[in-house]
């Protein structure tokens, strides 16, 4: 039997932008992506902690150093400029591998 647990996750990432004319997806800095252990067009839920809205998509990579969260296409009507996601992606396991898996977790702030 497989448990899905938590992957990996961006804790409370700020939404740098919101671009409705793009075709969907998460826009996140690729160094963020490589420290939670993202990977590219991975499948991922978004939570939206300033309004709640919860949503799937997949995310790509910005560029390095640039800090950038944006919400593409349909996506951007999840939330604006300013509000803080949490990134989500979840990994199926055996229940020997759940036993000792660990997250990994990168917590943002303002720096």
């Amino acid at each position: 039997m497989l448990v899905t647990l938590l992957k990996s996750k961006l804790h409370r990432i700020a939404v740098t932008e919101a671009c409705l004319d793009y075709i969907g997806s998460l826009t996140v800095d690729e160094d963020l992506m490589e420290g939670a252990g993202f990977f590219k067009n991975e499948k991922i839920l978004c939570a939206n902690v300033n309004n709640g809205n919860r949503f799937e998509t997949y995310i790509i990579p910005g560029p390095r150093g640039s800090r950038v969260c944006c919400l593409n296409g349909a996506a951007a009507h999840k939330g604006k400029k300013g509000d803080k996601l949490i990134v989500m992606a979840f990994g199926q396991m055996t229940a020997e591998e759940a036993s000792v898996h660990e997250p990994k977790v990168i917590y943002c702030d303002e720096a």
